[in-house]
């Protein structure tokens, strides 16, 4: 089915066709339409079309209202103020649009007009580590962008950039090469990724202590080093062991977090490793990076320390080493060259948007990143605690992710049994519930902050059922879900366009029909944030018309019943829907 054009889109077209009949020089005027209090909509651009033609504001905005068609989606217009068009929709388009979403698979949701290739750098671990409350905001908000993105269309290759090369991998081989059963697994194993974790603590701690403690056995791994670098065979092979176990690891916590992480997804430091040569040669020859120092060096004039010295962008150290810059200048050319990404995006941290403004200015001066490339950082703010300082333990070190998720499911649970037993929610039940609760808290509480944004992780805000959390939302899906089993025989949901809407039927009706325009902004914007506050909007706005308009028992006879079972049911697809691009799953009984 074709993607249905939301009540907005109407008007700006009708608005924009009557401002240039009322002033043909300004055939590409801005209506300036938004949502209004005093109407369902405003439109503001005549103020600016009139200053630009020294005209009276509010005599253009009485031309524009005569040029406005009188057609079945514009019920009344008025002229307030200096010159605002104040336009109320007609209860019958904003019904008869929901219905034609309501025929619609997608909601009516378009899909891109003009699909590309996007390259989405997130969720990055690093190989024989305990990942802690540093990865969860690359993650979970990568995998909401990769969702909104492909559901819009567009193609999708994720990349996870784990760190899995390096001098301390020479340390962990060798000390696997001298304790060769380090990693054995035992026969019977009832949680797989805590006994990797558990492994590779183990050889991580004793490896280190070892290197501290022992100058024979820290030149034998320093030298095992240059065989990694060198493609040893059987240094590759224990390197290999030590990457695989990690996996099992990251998949047991990402499968807590309810994000898949797939194998071929799974392109760390090391995939570009036979590239970091011909990557600082390439730069060389072309001038773009100079030898500084003994270093190979990329220079900026606008980028200079605190004594005004400039700052360059090391590609490849005194010591012959490669830096990250060389090897994210690699996944670059990787990514444009072979990938044919239109769209590059890396979902990492504030604190490394110097290094990504210099890797791109890089990128760019050797021709790897071109006009028709487009690349993004998207920087995210920091994790706090309640005391609005970084999130740490009480010792000071950072929080495992594990600890926090299995915490959130803890209290999600409790406040899930609180609830499900006076319903008679199953124990499974309130078990399963207590997982997608908990874990869509976590979720909810990061990507309704806006990125930038640093946020404070509150666990028994994010678990209320109160406020603008995710059980709030879930909350309301499931009350739908409620009204649905106690409707008669009967009662069924259909769209009947000729009644009259209540205030609160209407607010509800005109925010299911912007779910798209959302949906877009969030395409353009990269910003989830912007879908998480329309779809705490939209569960509001069913609270209200839940309390407001009596649904089974509306006095308006068995038309009104069906309409508001209609708008129930539009509302729990568009809540599912929405969540489920977040990443948040909407138990059916809450």
């Amino acid at each position: 089915m074709a993607s249905v054009p939301s009540l907005s889109a109407s008007l700006q077209q009708r608005v924009a066709a009557a401002l240039a009949a009322a002033a043909p020089s300004a055939a590409d005027a801005d209506p300036l339409l938004r949502r209004s209090d005093r109407a369902d909509f405003q439109a503001n651009g005549v103020l600016g079309l009139a200053k630009r033609a020294k005209a009276n504001p509010r005599e253009l905005a009485a031309e524009v209202l005569r040029a406005l068609p009188a057609d079945e989606v514009i019920a009344a217009v008025e002229v307030s103020g200096p010159g605002f068009l104040n336009i109320t929709v007609a209860d019958a388009a904003i019904t008869a649009n929901l219905a034609a979403r309501a025929a619609d698979d997608r909601l009516g949701v378009p899909v891109l007009e003009h699909p590309g290739t996007t390259v989405i750098d997130y969720a990055q671990p690093n190989v024989a580590k305990e990942m802690h409350v540093g990865h969860l905001r690359s993650s979970v908000i990568g995998d909401a962008i990769v969702k909104i993105l492909e559901f819009g269309g567009e193609k999708v290759v994720r990349r996870h950039h784990i760190g899995d090369w390096g001098t301390q991998f020479g340390m962990l081989v060798q000390y696997l090469i001298e304790h060769p059963h380090e990693l054995d697994h035992t026969e019977d194993e009832a949680d797989a990724g805590e006994a990797s974790m558990s492994r590779l603590d183990r050889l991580y701690k004793a490896s280190g202590a070892l290197f501290k403690s022992d100058e024979g056995f820290k030149d034998r791994a320093r030298r095992r080093v240059v065989d990694l670098q060198a493609g040893d065979p059987e240094t590759l092979g224990l390197w290999q062991q030590i990457v695989d176990e990690s996996k099992i690891y990251f998949d047991s916590v990402y499968r807590k977090l309810d994000i898949e992480i797939h194998d071929e997804d799974i392109v760390g430091e090391s995939g570009y490793n036979d590239m970091l040569v011909e990557t600082c040669d390439l730069l060389e020859k072309a001038g773009v990076a100079v030898w500084s120092n003994g270093a190979l060096c990329v220079f900026f004039d606008d980028i200079k320390g605190k004594d005004g010295e400039p700052v360059p962008l090391i590609v490849r150290k005194t010591d012959g080493g490669f830096g990250y810059a060389a090897t994210d200048l690699s996944a670059i050319r990787d990514r444009t060259g072979n990938l044919h990404a239109t769209t590059l995006l890396y979902v990492v941290d504030v604190r490394q948007s110097l290094h990504f403004r210099m890797v791109f200015e890089t990128a760019r001066r050797a021709g790897w990143l071109t006009d028709e490339v487009t690349v993004r950082h998207l920087p995210f703010g920091t994790l706090l605690g309640k005391d609005g300082k970084p999130f740490k333990t009480r010792s000071g070190e950072s929080v495992k992710l594990e600890h926090l998720l299995d915490e959130a499911v803890e209290r999600a649970t409790a406040v899930v049994r609180d609830k499900g037993e006076k319903i008679g929610l199953s124990e499974q039940e309130i078990e399963a519930n207590g997982r997608q609760v908990g874990i869509g808290a976590v979720k909810y509480a990061d990507l309704s902050t806006s990125l930038g944004r640093d946020y404070v992780f509150d666990l028994d805000r994010m678990v209320s059922l109160n406020g603008d959390t995710s059980v709030y939302l879930q909350y309301a899906y499931a009350r739908t879900r409620s009204i649905f089993r106690k409707a008669g025989p009967g009662q069924q949901a259909a769209a009947h366009p000729e009644l009259a809407l209540e205030p609160a039927e209407r607010a509800l009706g005109l925010h299911l029909d912007a779910f798209a325009d959302a949906l877009a902004e969030v395409v353009q914007t990269y910003e989830p944030h912007r879908l998480a506050a329309y779809l705490y909007q939209l569960a509001s706005l069913f609270t209200t018309f839940y309390e407001q308009c009596p649904v089974l028992t509306a006095d308006g006879g068995p038309a009104q019943v069906e309409n508001r079972l209609f708008l129930c049911e539009l509302t729990a697809r568009t809540l599912h829907q929405g969540l489920a691009l977040l990443g948040i799953r909407t138990p059916e009984r809450l």
